[in-house]
């Protein structure tokens, strides 16, 4: 199986509605590692993501606020299967920037 190091989305602008970032392939899999968030204004703004259909019991981050003027990275190990999405979505329209990145596995 192949580890291809990949950038899934991003950097971007999140908007305020729950939106799809990345759907995963039928034949992979991806393991996030890195999430990185830009907040250029002056005040702070919640972010959600969620890993499936945006849910409460789906998050990772559940209105986790990101300060003003402020960049902020999550270093992770999130598995992700064939088929499951990853949403995002903002408490303020088209003001935070996202990128989120990890490995693609190639199945097969």
């Amino acid at each position: 199986m192949a580890r291809i190091p990949t950038r899934f989305h991003g950097p971007a602008l999140v908007t305020n509605t729950a939106a799809t970032k990345y759907t995963v392939a039928a034949a992979e899999k991806i393991v996030l590692r890195h999430i990185h968030v830009q907040n250029p204004s002056a005040s702070a703004i919640a972010l959600t993501i969620s890993i499936g259909a945006d849910a409460a019991a789906a998050r990772i981050f559940d209105t986790y606020t990101i300060p003003a003027s402020s960049p902020f990275d999550h270093f992770c190990y999130y598995p992700v299967e064939a088929g499951e999405i990853i949403q995002a979505f903002a408490g303020t329209n088209n003001v935070l920037t996202l990128t989120v990145s990890g490995d693609r596995l190639v199945l097969g």
